[in-house]
């Protein structure tokens, strides 16, 4: 298998689509004391492990465990701020300081409308290309074997490609039938 050419973190990443399986959901319980409890697993799991089932295409469901509130944007932004903060990198500072400045006016709209559909068109497109990449690999492989069958039958090129090519036979004296 040819690796992402394009894909700088390693990770390929499932086409995002907004049709959720029962199987792929799953459902978090938040504890007063900060846990998450996984209720598919039976088992209480970590902010880095709710990250993982995400980057295997999994939806997660966060509700507080007392009041049954949904609280999974709180969730998934302390996942990304986690993230942001064992690697250092967030967003830009200019972009963090209009979030700051904004607040809920303008960004709250942006964010709801346009940076979702940004998101999914951009992993649309990153994954066409990389499918069409690989298969440019392909046939570029194959018209490599193509081309030196093709040219070893001009007799032009025969004896550029015997330098190149191992003898398959014993060379034949001259006058020697």
């Amino acid at each position: 298998m040819i690796e992402c050419f394009w894909c700088v973190s390693g990770r390929h990443y499932k086409a995002f689509s907004p049709v959720v399986k029962k199987s792929e959901r799953i459902l978090l319980k938040k504890y007063a004391n900060r846990r998450l409890y996984d209720t598919e697993k039976n088992a209480y799991i970590t902010l880095g492990q709710v990250a993982d089932l995400i980057r295997e295409g999994r939806q997660v469901k966060v509700e507080d465990a007392k009041t049954q509130e949904d609280v999974t944007a709180f969730i998934l932004t302390q996942v990304v701020l986690e993230e942001a903060k064992s690697k250092n990198i967030l967003l830009p500072v200019p972009l963090l300081h209009l979030i700051i400045q904004y607040g809920d006016t303008v960004l709250n709209e942006f964010f709801e409308k346009y940076l979702q559909q940004i998101i999914r068109n951009y992993l649309s497109y990153k994954t066409s290309v990389d499918s069409q990449f690989s298969k440019w690999l392909d046939v570029g492989m194959n018209l490599t074997g193509t081309a030196k069958k093709a040219m070893s039958d001009l007799p032009a090129y025969k004896s550029v490609f015997d330098i190149f090519s191992p003898p398959t036979e014993e060379p034949t004296k001259r006058g020697k039938k």
